[in-house]
């Protein structure tokens, strides 16, 4: 570590050497394989340089808001600080995690402990299931982009939740994780890994939260789908971080044969959010759907970069990101689905639709194809609109008010996306959420 000790403090922040070791000697009880990647990734994030404007995957992003400085890594905290969260549903069990400490747990339900399902930190399965675990977290490389930001949620990544559903094994009520962040200043590193062999069924709620009246925080998250051949895994993720917050969220999905995978994420909270979802669609028959609402009011900027690739024939993806701006808000996308030589008959969408409630507001879209295949079906496209001044004329006509109004169209133009989540609870949950930016 020596080495990097004189690394310009704009390359590292507030992440220096110093504060590197000292995440090693609190986390020195892992395992020894998972200290050296650790170790690794921090000499790569100290190496790499920040973001520039002539990167191409930074395209229209905010730069000067990247500034890794004034941060902390997460204190102890007072279980008495935080409230039991409801995932909203009847679950199979839930783990709530504050500043990386479990504080709470509803124990995964016995049936499915009976049939080897583990549902627990990502601390105690690198302690008791390391076997499971080594094989897919963080294994699938960025390419999107933030390479920096992915390294640096490697080298300071404390815990989280571990998901494993052996084959055959349905758990037919959802899993519920929550990620809570407290005090100004506090850096997170929320991680959740999901295991499903063989013909297995499960889906996780993942729920983002910052404490009341938190003011700037920083958010580094990750989460690692795998779905084994003939598994159907559906994944939620509700971001809702304080107003003040930087966050970066990466998401990794390996699908193999038959296999049918559903990530569905919202973006409400956050000062400035990057989101990089990766799909791999590994073997014939894969399906990948991949989903995202977007709220953005105020000045917030909330920038999507999404990968669909596809490696095996006979496979199929579909990707929509519908964003609702209001005030001077900013959303970019950037999507690229790639094709590679032997994935014929591959049949692949993607599409970003964006509703703009404000004529400040800024929505910037870039969907891409790379297609090495002469028999496929692929098919991209953007859209920006207003709402429909007769539609809103309507409403208030009929004594609604101009915010409610847009509040109902809002609810509309989400619908397509809200309508695929089956448990009406959790598709209340997001709904609350969403409703909850319109009160503000």
């Amino acid at each position: 570590m020596a080495s990097l000790t004189s690394l310009s403090a704009t390359t590292v922040g507030a992440f220096t050497a110093e504060v590197f070791a000292a995440h090693l000697a609190r986390v020195q009880h892992l395992p020894a394989w998972w200290l050296d990647r650790k170790r690794t990734a921090y000499a790569r994030f100290a190496a790499l340089p920040l973001p520039k404007r002539t990167d191409e995957g930074w395209r229209f992003s905010h730069l000067k808001g990247l500034s890794l400085d004034g941060y902390k890594l997460a204190d102890p905290i007072n279980h008495q600080q935080v409230t039991k969260q409801d995932l909203g549903a009847p679950g199979a069990g839930t783990l709530l995690l504050a500043n990386h400490q479990l504080v709470y747990a509803e124990p995964l339900a016995a049936k499915f402990a009976e049939q080897g399902v583990i549902f627990t930190t990502l601390q105690e399965a690198l302690l008791k299931h390391s076997d499971l675990v080594r094989p897919h977290l963080l294994a699938q490389p960025s390419k999107l982009g933030s390479e920096k930001f992915v390294a640096l949620h490697e080298a300071f990544l404390e815990n989280g939740a571990f998901v494993y559903v052996p084959r055959n094994v349905t758990v037919d009520l959802p899993l519920g994780v929550f990620h809570y962040a407290s005090g100004t200043g506090t850096a997170l590193f929320p991680h959740t890994l999901v295991v499903a062999e063989e013909n297995a069924q499960v889906t996780i709620a993942d729920f983002f939260r910052s404490s009341t009246g938190a003011g700037a925080q920083f958010a580094c998250g990750g989460n690692d789908l795998y779905a084994g051949h003939g598994a159907q895994v559906t994944y939620l993720a509700m971001q809702d971080w304080s107003r003040e917050t930087l966050s970066f969220q990466f998401n990794a999905t390996v699908a193999r044969r038959d296999t049918r995978v559903l990530s569905i994420n919202l973006h409400a909270g956050a000062r400035q959010a990057r989101h990089e979802s990766f799909s791999q669609l590994q073997a014939p028959g894969a399906h990948s759907e991949m989903l995202a609402l977007t709220i953005a009011h105020g000045s917030q900027e909330f920038d999507q970069r999404t990968l669909q690739i596809h490696q095996a024939p006979n496979t199929s993806s579909n990707l929509l990101y519908k964003n609702a701006l209001l005030d001077q808000a900013k959303t970019i996308f950037s999507g690229l689905i790639v094709v590679d030589p032997d994935a014929q008959k591959t049949d692949a969408y993607q599409s970003n639709r964006n509703l703009m409630l404000s004529d400040e507001a800024e929505a910037n879209s870039l969907p891409g194809l790379e297609i090495q295949a002469n028999d496929v079906r692929c098919t991209h496209g953007a859209t920006s609109a207003r709402i429909d001044a007769e539609q809103e004329f309507y409403l208030e006509s009929r004594g609604i008010n101009p915010t409610q109004a847009q509040e109902l169209l809002v609810f509309g133009f989400f619908e397509e996306v809200l309508g695929k989540i089956e448990n009406s609870q959790l598709h209340d949950s997001l709904a609350e959420i969403i409703r909850e930016k319109f009160k503000a």
